[in-house]
């Protein structure tokens, strides 16, 4: 991927303080560094420059299903920014779902529509499907999926795709212009090993499934680690600065550095920043913890 700066330059533009800087083990193989920042998403973007960041990827709290100790969720502001610091060929996912009292708010598409009109493409709209969700409808199927909008600021500078096996390769006569006599036209062409994914992307949730790190779950909302690995691995490449600018138990930041990106997560919680500072040393990074104010 094409970088606006380099990581040290981007490095440069944010000021921080090791508070870690003893606490992890003598002999833990430290790698590349996490920056966590306790404030207000909207203030401590609106410090950085244009354009410094190459992915970002995050559930905000949507629709206030969960109590986040009472903070507000300013949405367009934090669009408004995130449109602003994300690199040209830069990919923001957005994960969310809607409330359902009495019908779906559609808050996700409002929103998505609301990207689109201040600059980003609607590059894909995936679907995250829970595999284990408990939650029973009386009156409608099982809801089971939330919405992953993959934003991106003109189009994507890079794109890793996943693959999975396909269930037959090799050669074989496969159908060949097929005209409007309905007539199967067949020549011998070779099906590949192997195929991208769909854009509808499973994983089991809760304990073992989201995560085996027992400390995420005193956050109120968890998504997947391994969501968040596919995705850091689709859209960015080994170096990348990667961005959560509500980054809650640390997710995100957890898979950014073990696939050797860079890391910057914001939240307003210090209580959630230190659950998150906890979780990335528990997986052997330090983390530099920084408060906006």
């Amino acid at each position: 991927m094409q970088r606006i700066e380099s990581a040290a330059t981007q490095k440069a533009h944010i000021e921080s303080e090791d508070t870690d800087s003893k606490a992890a083990a003598p002999n833990m193989s430290i790698q590349r560094q996490g920056k966590l920042i306790v404030g207000n998403c909207v203030d401590v973007m609106r410090g950085w420059p244009d354009n410094m960041v190459h992915l970002t990827v995050t559930s905000p709290p949507y629709d206030k299903l969960r109590d986040y100790k009472g903070y507000d969720f300013p949405f367009e502001e934090i669009a408004d920014e995130l449109f602003r610091v994300t690199a040209p060929g830069g990919v923001l996912v957005w994960i969310v779902g809607d409330r359902i009292d009495g019908g779906r708010s559609l808050t996700s598409f409002r929103q998505a529509i609301y990207f689109q009109e201040i600059g980003f493409s609607a590059h894909d709209i995936m679907i995250y499907q829970k595999k284990n969700t408990p939650f029973m409808r009386s009156n409608a199927y099982t809801n089971a999926y939330e919405m992953m909008f993959v934003l991106s600021k003109g189009k994507p500078a890079t794109f890793n795709p996943l693959k999975v096996p396909t269930q037959r390769h090799g050669y074989e006569l496969l159908t060949h212009n097929k005209l409007p006599d309905g007539i199967n036209k067949k020549k011998l062409g070779q099906l590949k090993k192997e195929k991208t994914r769909t854009n509808i992307w499973s994983y089991a949730v809760g304990l073992g499934g989201t995560t085996n790190d027992k400390i995420a779950f005193q956050h109120p909302a968890v998504f997947p680690e391994k969501l968040a690995a596919d995705h850091i691995l689709s859209w960015s490449d080994p170096g990348d600065l990667v961005l959560d600018p509500m980054c809650g138990s640390g997710t995100t930041g957890k898979m950014a550095l073990l696939n050797d990106r860079d890391f910057i997560g914001i939240d307003i919680s210090s209580d959630y920043i230190e659950i998150a500072r906890k979780r990335l040393l528990q997986s052997g990074f330090k983390a530099i913890v920084r408060s906006s104010a």
